[in-house]
C-alpha cells in the first residue's frame, strides 16, 4: 500500500515537471476546460436567475389562489341608444356569491371599492374613506363591530343607504349623542348610520388611513356600486362609448395545493352557466408555476448541453496534446521501460499529466465561472443565482474529461515496444 501511494505520488511530481517544461502549450491546453468550465456555470447561473425571477412573479399571486378576470368579449352584451353604447360584461357581484355558497372551504377574497369623499353631519365635516363591501368582509378579521350591525345580505341586494362608521369617525360627527339611527351624507347621499366599529387591526390600509387621519365608513357595495357610479366612459366624435364591470379581477383561495384544480373546473363551470358569452378569464397561478418549473428544467439542460460542447472541444484538446506529447517522448518511454517502467507506470504518468491539466482548468474554470455572473449582475441588472451543484457538476465534469481523453493517449503510451521507442530519435 505504501509503495503504490509513492509511485503515485512520483508519476504526479513526474507528470507536474513535465506540464512546467511546457508552460505555455500547457496553459493554452487547459483554456478549453476553462472555458468550458465557466461557461456551464455561467449559462446555468444566468438561467437559474431568470427563471427564479418568473418563478417568484407567479408564487407572489399565491400558488393556492384562482383570480378570475373580468375579458371584454369579441361580441359583448351591448345596448344602444342612439350613438350612446353601453357594453356590460365581466366578472359579477352575484358571482362572487355565488361562489362563496358553492364551495365553502374557499377564501372569497373581499371584493371591496374604495371611494375617498367627505363624511358630513350638520356643520362637521371630515375627511373619508368610503369603503364598499360585502357582508362578510367583517369575518376577514380586519375589523370588528362595536355597537350596531355591519351590512347584511340583505343590505347588499336592496342597495341600501346604510352605513356603518368607524369608532373616531362616530365620536367626531356624534360627541353627544348616540349615532345608531342617525343620518350622515356621504357625498350628496343620505345614509342611515346601522353600527360602529371597534378600533381598527393591524393591516396595511387600517395603517395608511390612520396615518393621513383619514375616517372609515363601510357602505354596501352595491350601493357604492349604484351611487357613486361603475361605468367608464370613452369619449369620441359626435358618441362615445360606455362600458360597465362589476368587478375586474377577483380572487380565490383554496385550502390547498391538490384542491385548486378541481376548484378552478368548478368555478369555470359555475361561471359558464351565468354568462352567456365567455367574459371572463382564469388565472392559475399552481398551474403557471409547474409551467415554469418544467420550463425552467428543459432550459437548464439546453443550455448545459451548449456549454458542454465547451467541455467536450476541452476534453479533444488535452488528447490531442497528449497523443503529440507521446510522440515526442518516444525515446524516453523507451528509456523508461528499459529501466525497468512496466506498462502501468506508463499509463499512470501520461494519465497523471491530464489529470493536472483537467484539475488546473477545472479550478480556474471555477473561479471564472463564479467571476461572470457577478460581472453580469453589475453591468446588467439581470439576477444570477451560482448553485453549489452547479459547481460540482462543472469541476466533476472537467475531471472526468480529463481521465477520459488522457487514458487514450496514455494507453498508446505503454503500447510502445520498449526496443522500437529506444531505437526513434
Amino acid at each position: 500500500m505504501t509503495f503504490t501511494l509513492f509511485k503515485v505520488k512520483r508519476m504526479v511530481k513526474l507528470g507536474a515537471r513535465s506540464l512546467f517544461d511546457h508552460k505555455l502549450r500547457s496553459f493554452l491546453t487547459a483554456l478549453g476546460i476553462i472555458f468550458g468550465v465557466s461557461s456551464v456555470i455561467a449559462m446555468l447561473a444566468i438561467g437559474e436567475g431568470a427563471s427564479f425571477e418568473a418563478r417568484e412573479q407567479i408564487r407572489a399571486m399565491g400558488s393556492t389562489n384562482i383570480i378570475i378576470r373580468s375579458r371584454k368579449p369579441t361580441q359583448s352584451n351591448t345596448t344602444s341608444q342612439g350613438n350612446q353604447n353601453l357594453s356590460v360584461y365581466g366578472v359579477t357581484y352575484d358571482d362572487a356569491i355565488r361562489i362563496r355558497a358553492l364551495f365553502p372551504s374557499v377564501k372569497v377574497q373581499v371584493p371591496a371599492r374604495i371611494i375617498s369623499d367627505y363624511i358630513r353631519c350638520g356643520a362637521v365635516r371630515l375627511q373619508g374613506r368610503i369603503v364598499g363591501t360585502v357582508p362578510w368582509y367583517l369575518t376577514e378579521g380586519s375589523i370588528r363591530m362595536a355597537k350596531g350591525r355591519f351590512i347584511s345580505e340583505e343590505d347588499q341586494q336592496s342597495t341600501a343607504n346604510v352605513v356603518v362608521l368607524g369608532d373616531t369617525a362616530a365620536r367626531e360627527l356624534f360627541p353627544l349623542s348616540p349615532p345608531i339611527g342617525q343620518t350622515v351624507f356621504l357625498g350628496s347621499q343620505a345614509y342611515t348610520v346601522i353600527g360602529i366599529t371597534g378600533h381598527l387591526q393591524t393591516t396595511s390600509q387600517a395603517a395608511e388611513a390612520t396615518a393621513k387621519n383619514v375616517h372609515e365608513a363601510y357602505i354596501p357595495i352595491s350601493a357604492a356600486r349604484w351611487r357613486f357610479g361603475e361605468i367608464l366612459v370613452k369619449m369620441e366624435t359626435g358618441s362615445f362609448q360606455a362600458e360597465q364591470v362589476e368587478l375586474h379581477e377577483l380572487t380565490i383561495t383554496a385550502p390547498s395545493n391538490e384542491t385548486v384544480i378541481p376548484i378552478a373546473n368548478g368555478v369555470r363551470t359555475m361561471l359558464t352557466c351565468f354568462h352567456k358569452e365567455k367574459d371572463f378569464e382564469i388565472v392559475i397561478p399552481l398551474e403557471l408555476l409547474k409551467q415554469a418549473e418544467a420550463t425552467k428544467r428543459i432550459f437548464s439542460i439546453v443550455l448545459g448541453s451548449i456549454a458542454a460542447i465547451s467541455l467536450l472541444v476541452g476534453g479533444i484538446g488535452i488528447m490531442n496534446i497528449m497523443l503529440a506529447s507521446v510522440t515526442e517522448r518516444t525515446h524516453e518511454i523507451g528509456i523508461r521501460r528499459a529501466l525497468g517502467a512496466t506498462r502501468g507506470d506508463i499509463v499512470l504518468q501520461f494519465l497523471a499529466e491530464a489529470l493536472l491539466l483537467s484539475l488546473a482548468g477545472g479550478m480556474l474554470g471555477v473561479a471564472l465561472g463564479i467571476g461572470i455572473p457577478a460581472i453580469v449582475t453589475h453591468a446588467s441588472g439581470l439576477k444570477t443565482i451560482i448553485r453549489t451543484d452547479a459547481l460540482v457538476m462543472a469541476f466533476s465534469t472537467s475531471m472526468l474529461t480529463g481521465v477520459l481523453f488522457g487514458l487514450y493517449p496514455a494507453l498508446r503510451a505503454a503500447a510502445l515496444n520498449p526496443i522500437e521507442a529506444l531505437r526513434h530519435e
